[in-house]
């Protein structure tokens, strides 16, 4: 990662987690910053399969997940694992951030 990606991931994950007190806070903190930041919809592919991500929601056990949609069919897919489009929609710096944040942790 060059040195200017990685200033601009860690200023990203210093504003996500703000006044946070622990892994918890820290995992809303970043919820809160793809929800107002990520532009959604958009279209990906998950296993082969074209789906729709309309949002993404915080599960109980602090996971963030994506919303994806085909037809009538709704599946959370975790942000982690979530294939990104090509060109990625606005607002995906967040999902870099999040990444590496918990690959540090």
């Amino acid at each position: 990662m060059s040195r200017s990606k990685r200033a601009t991931i860690d200023a990203l994950i210093a504003e996500a987690t703000v006044d946070c007190y622990n892994d918890s806070e820290c995992v809303t903190g970043f919820y809160t910053m793809l929800e107002d930041n990520l532009a959604v919809p958009f279209r990906t592919a998950v296993l082969g399969v074209d789906v729709t991500v309309t949002g993404v929601d915080l599960g109980v056990d602090d996971q963030i997940t994506a919303v994806c949609t085909r037809d009538r069919a709704k599946q959370r897919v975790p942000v982690l694992d979530l294939p990104l489009p090509t060109p990625p929609p606005d607002g995906v710096q967040w999902i870099d951030a999040y990444r590496h944040w918990l690959r540090g942790m």
